[in-house]
């Protein structure tokens, strides 16, 4: 009887449809979207910046193009109808690209959720799943003090997007920056 159960609970699980059935989720964290020669941020003691890096962070990794992944990050809205925001801006700290200098490109993901997301606040830590598809691409954001245009150097259209708790890679701004406040968790 016990065989008969396993039978039917593995029928029922490969007769289930699942996103992307032929590929495999890799979860990868920020670092796997630099270059392995690109300073890592946490050894400047800052986070990097563009401006700083040779390439003005434009290399990107093509190791992961059209595969499935899961990035965790904080989200930036750039098209949001009150709560409901259709695309974002991923990046790998909280106040990357309105509170201080912009990521490089390979640290920023565009990313147009599958269904409206329901954010409260600008910088939600999320886990977005999808096909990441190197892709340079601008995006208006606008900030308190006028529009910003970011480049990013991902996008992942179509995303599952789940809030998380915690980003496993997040950087932490050093004590002394100006920017520390924005280490604060929020209640």
């Amino acid at each position: 009887m016990n065989h008969f159960k396993s039978i039917i609970a593995l029928a029922a699980a490969l007769a289930r449809p699942t996103a992307g059935a032929s590929a495999e989720t890799t979860h990868i964290l920020w670092k796997d979207l630099r270059p392995v020669t690109q300073a890592v941020a946490e050894d400047a003691g800052v986070p990097m910046i563009a401006a700083k890096l040779p390439d003005h962070g434009e290399t990107l990794s093509v190791a992961l193009q059209d595969k499935t992944i899961q990035l965790a990050g904080y989200a930036l809205p750039v098209d949001r109808d009150g709560d409901l925001v259709y695309q974002f801006l991923l990046v790998p700290w909280t106040g990357a690209c309105s509170h201080m200098p912009t990521p490089p490109p390979n640290q920023i993901v565009l990313v147009t959720p599958a269904r409206p997301y329901k954010m409260s606040q600008a910088y939600q830590p999320v886990a977005v799943t999808g096909d990441l598809k190197p892709d340079m691409e601008k995006s208006q954001l606008f900030i308190l003090d006028g529009v910003s245009v970011i480049q990013s150097g991902y996008a992942v259209r179509k995303a599952d997007v789940a809030g998380v708790d915690t980003v496993p890679d997040s950087v932490v701004l050093p004590v002394n920056s100006p920017w520390s406040f924005l280490n604060k968790k929020k209640n």
